[in-house]
């Protein structure tokens, strides 16, 4: 078969991503049965590119490569060409990123670019961003396009073998079991702990150096550490890396969020893309940190967060946006970059004054030398002290500045925005917004997880399975693990924030597909693809955390939790035959794991569980006491009398008088409690 007649097929996938690059010369494929089959038929091999549309590496190589003609013309001529948005296919990117892995001994990324074998998709060389022209120590592109060609045609029997090989490698990775403790007896928290101090970056927080990620999951490690047993060094660890990530670069400090990773160890200046599941986190984060501290810097970063996520990524029926770009008018970062004559030109002296030192105009430029990235470069209180001013005078000017420098910079081409709807990340918004609104007492962030949770509802579930994304009225058909683990985990987070009787019965049918569809049964733990969903290569099945907590890990705790709300002995059962599958896993890198260390907290030691029933006005009274406080190990439901179609475990719990509360842990409860005092005294029992 001749594939010189095909033509680019992007401009009608719904993905902002792969419409970017449906203007290339290229000859771009969606990945579909059609695509595929056409490199089989002319046994050409398949060049993969995986990216997607906030990546600032994915612009420069579609600028450098997919867009010349003379790049695309070889491109064409010895491959079949498929782009994938990995937002879209996420099971795609998690197969191909462990492939690489395995075949370069390298960390991936994107753009992910990826030769596969037409017959049986297995790759035989691969890499990350590649330049036109050699550089950085990288061969160049065109060059590299006709050598990986040359190696196909001349080893096919060699690649042949390699394929299942590969394979079997892959497939076993989340297979293996091992006993629940390493040799030292110690319990993967605190093997976890021991881990991220000696990770732990003394002198500007956080983990490593750089480039230097976020890390909620360690970085809350850390918190419970300080808070549940107090050790004070976690505690301060905690609080100096989120200082860090909220007064420098990677928070923006006009409109509010977090950027998606900081390119030095000092968190000055960021990758400047936004991403939902970030913010989800670290919203969630630093409301507990709040909770746990007082700090109310911890507050203030995460309500502005929250307020970005309602104003910039809620869509006007409800859910959230997946991304902001990094680039704008072409350059990276150029919406959130400042001269400091701007500064001069916008605001009065006085305003100007305060603005430049607080935000470290006055020194250098520390984007490139320059351009100023804003960040808090002094406390408020020494501004203050410098320019001889009280402190409220001080931050009065900060305030009228800062509503001046917004206006100027939304006269500023916006970065391009993603506007397809994913489930996994809206279930982690939600879980985020609900835990969020409650802690810091702000109801417009739970009103919005809300209509999230009932967008999820009306447009991704449809009646028996959950789709993964949706963009412009079109869905996909079918959903993965951490669509159905993140979203039935947001809404237990719901439901103990605002009970509604359809979350629970949704809550319900989830965990009963995602046990139908994922559940590894011989092994425990669950794949990331359906049973019924063609995957190539194996089905993945991994425990550990990325720049999300792993699916498998939400999976078990959400499930666990699900069966002590409803008194569920066999769905307890499926839960810890999921947490007992990634033993090897914690053995191995435990501070890599910190959602499944969490779970096994959960199934070895159970949290407790308070379920209030009574009539409105005192239930709701006790309710919003009992969300008081730092309480990481505490559920609380309020159902209120006459809720209707209650699972009969959970009617069990009866309504007696105004208001009863029930105090569980595990499926063991307690006498029920309707005197206040000894409520209180329950809730002081349960804290942290």
């Amino acid at each position: 078969m001749n594939l010189d007649g095909l033509t680019n097929r992007l401009a009608n996938e719904p993905s902002p991503y792969l419409k970017q690059h449906a203007g290339n010369p290229v000859a771009w494929q969606p990945w579909d049965e059609a695509a595929l089959q056409a490199a089989r038929t002319a046994d050409r091999p398949i060049l993969l590119s995986v990216g997607y549309s906030a990546c600032h590496w994915c612009h420069v190589m579609a600028h450098e490569s997919f867009a010349d003609p003379a790049v695309a013309t070889i491109m064409n001529r010895l491959f079949l060409c498929i782009k994938v948005d990995r937002e879209e296919r996420p099971d795609l990117d998690r197969v191909y990123q462990a492939a690489h892995n395995l075949l370069t001994r390298r960390a991936g990324g994107w753009p992910l670019t990826m030769f596969l074998a037409p017959d049986d998709l297995t790759p035989f060389f691969g890499g990350t961003y590649f330049p036109k022209e050699a550089r950085f120590g990288l061969p160049a592109f065109p060059d590299l396009l006709v050598s990986v060609e040359r190696y196909f045609r001349e080893h096919r029997t060699e690649l042949a073998a390699q394929g299942p090989r590969l394979c079997k490698i892959l497939a076993a990775d989340g297979q293996a079991v091992a006993g629940p403790d390493g040799e030292d007896g110690r319990s993967p928290a605190d093997r976890a702990l021991t881990e991220l101090k000696r990770q732990f970056d003394p002198i500007f927080g956080g983990f490593g150096g750089a480039p230097k990620f976020p890390h909620p999951g360690g970085v809350r490690r850390l918190l419970l550490a300080g808070a549940r047993h107090a050790d004070r060094e976690a505690l301060a660890m905690a609080g100096t890396s989120l200082h860090a990530m909220a007064d420098r670069g990677l928070y923006d400090h006009l409109e509010g969020g977090f950027f998606r990773y900081s390119v030095d160890e000092k968190w000055h200046i960021p990758h400047f893309e936004k991403m939902l599941y970030d913010n989800a986190q670290l919203i969630a984060l630093y409301a507990e940190a709040f909770a746990a501290t007082g700090d109310g810097r911890f507050r203030e970063a995460a309500i502005a967060a929250g307020d970005w996520v309602l104003r910039d990524m809620e869509a006007p029926e409800g859910g959230y946006y997946a991304t902001l770009d990094a680039d704008s008018d072409g350059e990276e970062g150029g919406f959130y970059l400042w001269q400091r004559s701007e500064f001069e030109q916008h605001l009065d002296p006085d305003e100007a004054a305060v603005a430049i030192l607080s935000y470290g105009l006055d020194q250098a430029p520390n984007f490139e030398g320059r351009a100023y990235h804003l960040m808090m470069a002094r406390p408020l209180e020494e501004v203050a002290g410098r320019l001889r001013l009280p402190l409220q005078e001080a931050a009065g000017r900060l305030a009228r500045a800062h509503d001046k420098l917004l206006m100027v910079r939304g006269r500023r081409t916006r970065p391009s925005r993603d506007d397809k709807i994913l489930t996994a990340w809206n279930g982690l918004m939600i879980k985020a917004l609900a835990r969020a609104g409650r802690l810091l007492s702000v109801p417009r962030f739970i009103d919005s997880a809300r209509r999230a949770c009932d967008r999820m509802r009306r447009d991704l579930w449809n009646g028996m399975h959950l789709a993964a994304v949706t963009k412009d009225g079109r869905t996909s058909p079918y959903g993965f693990l951490d669509d159905y683990a993140f979203l039935l985990d947001g809404i237990l987070e719901l439901l103990a924030t605002r009970w509604q009787g359809e979350d629970l019965a949704f809550a319900q049918v989830l965990a009963e597909r995602l046990l139908a569809d994922f559940a590894d049964h011989d092994n425990g733990g669950f794949y990331f693809t359906a049973s019924d969903q063609t995957t190539p290569l194996y089905r993945p099945k991994t425990t550990a955390d990325d720049a999300i907590p792993s699916g498998n890990a939400v999976a078990a705790s959400a499930l666990m939790h699900l069966a002590h709300l409803l008194a569920d002995p066999t769905l307890e059962t499926q839960a810890h035959k999921a947490v007992w599958a990634g033993r090897a896993a914690l053995a191995r890198h435990a501070s890599m794991h910190a959602a499944l260390i969490e779970a096994w907290e959960d199934a070895t030691d159970p949290p407790a569980l308070i379920i209030l029933r009574g009539a409105t006005d005192p239930l709701y009274r006790w309710h919003e006491r009992a969300q008081a406080g730092f309480a990481p190990r505490r559920a609380v439901y309020a159902i209120p009398d006459g809720a209707p179609n209650l699972p009969p475990g959970l009617a069990a719990r009866a309504a007696a008088g105004p208001v009863v509360a029930y105090a569980c842990r595990g499926l063991q409860c307690e006498a029920p409690v309707t005197d206040e005092a000894v409520f209180d005294a329950l809730l002081a029992q349960t804290m942290p």
